[in-house]
């Protein structure tokens, strides 16, 4: 729920308590909602009860206590309190546990997040061209079927071009083997590896010979080692090395990915105290010790509509993958990774995960960069199984 959402929600609230008489007062025509205050209680806060406390002739308090109940009962809205003359201050949902179950996944998985055992049972036999876009789509299909448990052999019709090494392309045999083939024909390159090396350098050439489909023309200019947002390798890569350089940075500040901030718990408890004015900082255990951080208890991480994206397609990477070595179909990845990153910078810029200027780490930060490391994981992942570098600074 964004604070637009959450504005429209405490506006029908008024509405409805007017309609059903529990309030006689004019509805306003918005309902402003902001951002809970350092040190204050909730996500958001709004001051509707105090706004309407004087045409309705009631208490602020008691407006907002009519005003409570109905907000409650609303969909994405988790709790609501009544905080000093009549402010409420709302906590949303805790995150859907398949949101929870990805981001823990992608912990737990490493590079290896989205691998299987789908196609254990399978034994295959590429066959390709002497020909470099072939070699390379070939040994990244190979990669991609391995990675969800077949058993493969790559086959060349003629001897390799010794080139073939330095884009990391390895050949098992020569020739055209009595079994069963599966052919690997991408359009031509207009180039040879030696060429390309020379140009583009193994990464560059990699990644321009399999971002295409095999059916399309591989684009090999010079737009490839362009260091800007029009190139998507760069993009992709520099997503990478942020998320990265968020967790050294964090480091430096002295805190680390991890809870879902403001756990419920007892009011006498630390987490409880966190939100009390006067109160000194809670203290919250690093990433991957104490509670897991987005059970059933915790209120909802920090994120705002720029996170439902990046969850989405943390989630579909196991899918995408699968569907890629199914397919052979390499582009299919080198797509996925592109929008994973432009998702990131989306949630990156509208969350920030470190804090600025004199604001301190909080939970919120945490959080945030539990997302941001699970974006980067999956971006290095990706580009290892095109046989792409994901280095840590650009």
């Amino acid at each position: 729920m964004t604070p637009a959402d959450l504005s429209r929600t405490v506006l029908h609230a008024v509405r409805r308590a007017v309609d059903e008489d529990a309030l006689r007062a004019p509805v306003p025509a918005r309902v402003r909602v902001e951002r809970t205050r350092p040190g204050g209680s909730g996500d958001y806060a709004c001051a509707v009860a105090l706004q309407l406390a004087g045409p309705a002739a009631l208490p602020a308090l008691e407006v907002a206590a009519i005003l409570r109940d109905r907000v409650a009962a609303e969909p994405g809205v988790g709790r609501v309190e009544i905080t000093g003359p009549g402010f409420l201050s709302f906590t949303l949902d805790a995150p859907a546990a398949g949101d929870r179950a990805v981001l823990d996944a992608v912990r737990e998985q490493g590079l290896a997040y989205g691998h299987g055992d789908v196609l254990r049972e399978e034994i295959l036999q590429f066959h390709h061209a002497r020909e470099v876009r072939a070699a390379v789509t070939a040994h990244a299909v190979r990669r991609l079927v391995v990675a969800q448990g077949a058993r493969v052999r790559v086959s060349c019709e003629e001897a390799s071009d010794p080139d073939w090494a330095r884009l990391g392309v390895t050949v098992d045999a020569h020739g055209t083997p009595p079994v069963p083939l599966t052919g690997i024909r991408p359009v031509p390159a207009v180039a040879t590896a030696g060429e390309l090396l020379e140009r583009l350098g193994p990464d560059a050439a990699r990644w321009g010979l399999l971002r295409p489909a095999g059916h399309d023309r591989a684009a090999l200019g010079p737009e490839l080692l362009v260091q800007g947002e029009a190139n998507p390798l760069f993009r992709v890569r520099y997503a990478h090395s942020r998320a990265r350089a968020l967790t050294r940075g964090a480091a430096l500040l002295g805190f680390t990915a991890g809870h879902a901030p403001y756990a419920e718990t007892a009011p006498d408890s630390e987490s409880h105290a966190q939100h009390t004015p006067g109160a000194g900082p809670a203290q919250h255990a690093p990433y991957g010790e104490g509670p897991l951080p987005y059970d059933g208890a915790a209120r909802p991480l920090p994120y705002d509509g720029a996170a439902r994206p990046l969850l989405d397609l943390i989630a579909d990477h196991p899918g995408v993958l699968l569907a890629a070595a199914r397919h052979r179909a390499p582009d299919r990845v080198a797509r996925q990774l592109e929008a994973v990153a432009h998702a990131f910078f989306d949630f990156h810029d509208s969350c920030p995960p470190l804090p600025a200027g004199d604001e301190k780490p909080s939970a919120a930060h945490r959080a945030r960069l539990a997302l941001a490391e699970a974006a980067g994981t999956v971006l290095a992942g990706g580009l290892s199984l095109l046989g792409i570098r994901a280095p840590e600074h650009l």
